[in-house]
Order: structure tokens, then C-alpha cells, then sequence
């Protein structure tokens, strides 16, 4: 793996099927279509592990989201790129298990665009996350009625994706047992 693999995105079509690769930010600026992950940690009573994104990110910054998320490399499993993000942004290693997919398309800044291909990972987890301050500047555990509330009275909190990521995980897990 090179260095200029970390700053591409795997474009696909509808069907998840890689048809190439883009920079990462021009592929957030042409609105292209591209593989993503998202990952929510559970504890064993339920409550799911939810971070601030750093006010450094280059979009979304300083919203609520779910545990983890982001893009494989070119030449990275899905799958292993969301256990390398979840330790990278949250400090935490564990096992996790695809539950779900989705697509959307969102204006995330003026200039862009979030159109993913989205594969939801469920993990159990029962200690606090020791995060990367460049990524995350803060984390909390919610239970899900409580999230759920945040989401209907205060949506312009969180991430574009986190709604349709959470709805997606309830109609593919239960999200209380975590497995």
C-alpha cells in the first residue's frame, strides 16, 4: 500500500460492483458514488458509543456520529478497514459483523457531496474508547431511546449519515444483543 492509496476512495456502481478509484476529496466534490463504512459499538446493556467529529475534519466537523466510519483503500476489505478505523479513531479492537447496507446521496458543505455505498458494522464493546483528539473531541454512550429522541428534536447535531446508518442497523440487528 502506497501513501496516495489512503487519499483514494473505491467508486462502485448501485450494486456495490468496483468500477475505479478517485481522490478522495474530488470524489466528495464530483458527487461520485464510492464504497464507506459505518461502524456502531454497543455495549452489553445496550447503550451505543457515539463520537463528536473533530472540528479538524474536512466535512461534518464538530457533528455527532456513530462510533466509527470511513472509506477502504484501494486495496483493503471493507471489513478490515473497519476495524483499522475503529481503532484508529476510537481506540478500541474488537470483533465486529456486516448487518447492513445503504446508499445516499447528501450536500455535505457547499461544494460536497457524500453519495456512499455504505456497510454497516455492529461491535460489542464494554470499556470506554480511548480516541484520537484529531478525529474525535468527544464521545458519550446513549441508549438507543435516548438517541432516537436526539435524533427527531435536535437532527442538525449529527452527521448526515448517522439517521440513515441507525435505521438501517434496526431494520438489519437487534442492536440490544449486539451480535
Amino acid at each position: 500500500m502506497t501513501a496516495a492509496d489512503d487519499e483514494r476512495v473505491i467508486l462502485v456502481d448501485v450494486h456495490d460492483a468496483r468500477i475505479g478509484t478517485e481522490e478522495k476529496l474530488r470524489a466528495h466534490e464530483l458527487g461520485l458514488l464510492h464504497r464507506a463504512f459505518s461502524v456502531f459499538v454497543v455495549r452489553t446493556d445496550g447503550s451505543v458509543l457515539l463520537q463528536r467529529r473533530a472540528l479538524g475534519k474536512y466535512h461534518s466537523a464538530g457533528l455527532w456520529s456513530n462510533t466509527a466510519c470511513g472509506h477502504p483503500r484501494p486495496s483493503e476489505g471493507v471489513g478490515d478497514a473497519a476495524h483499522r478505523r475503529l481503532y484508529e479513531e476510537m481506540g478500541i479492537s474488537c470483533p465486529l459483523r456486516e448487518v447492513a447496507s445503504f446508499t445516499y446521496r447528501r450536500s455535505v458543505t457547499g461544494r460536497l457531496v457524500e453519495h456512499e455505498f455504505d456497510h454497516v458494522f455492529l461491535g460489542l464493546h464494554d470499556r470506554d474508547p480511548v480516541p484520537d483528539p484529531a478525529e474525535v473531541m468527544e464521545w458519550r454512550w446513549l441508549s438507543p431511546p435516548d438517541l432516537e429522541h436526539e435524533l427527531t428534536t435536535s437532527p442538525h447535531s449529527f452527521s448526515c449519515w448517522l439517521p440513515l446508518a441507525w435505521q438501517a442497523l434496526h431494520m438489519g440487528d437487534d442492536v440490544s444483543r449486539g451480535r
